[in-house]
């Protein structure tokens, strides 16, 4: 059994840090701020779910499932 590819998980969790850490766009446009954060978090759900979780992790689960993002992806980057 091959282990599942975190890579696109990984990425929408990085673009939600990202997303997050825009000030600038927060400040200038509040709704399309708050709707790339809303769109990337459909992602991160999505990609979630497709995830074959009796293969997992608990731990990591865990952090998935308590949107503990940045503790998922420092699970997957170790």
């Amino acid at each position: 059994m091959s282990s599942p590819d975190f890579t696109p998980l990984a990425e929408a969790l990085r673009e939600r840090l990202a997303v997050i850490a825009d000030h600038t766009h927060r400040d200038r446009d509040a709704a399309g701020h708050l709707e790339r954060l809303i769109e990337v978090s459909h992602r991160i759900d999505t990609l979630s779910a497709a995830l074959p979780v009796e293969e997992l992790d608990p731990q990591f689960l865990h952090y998935l499932e308590r949107c503990s993002y940045d503790k998922a992806l420092a699970w997957i980057e170790a």
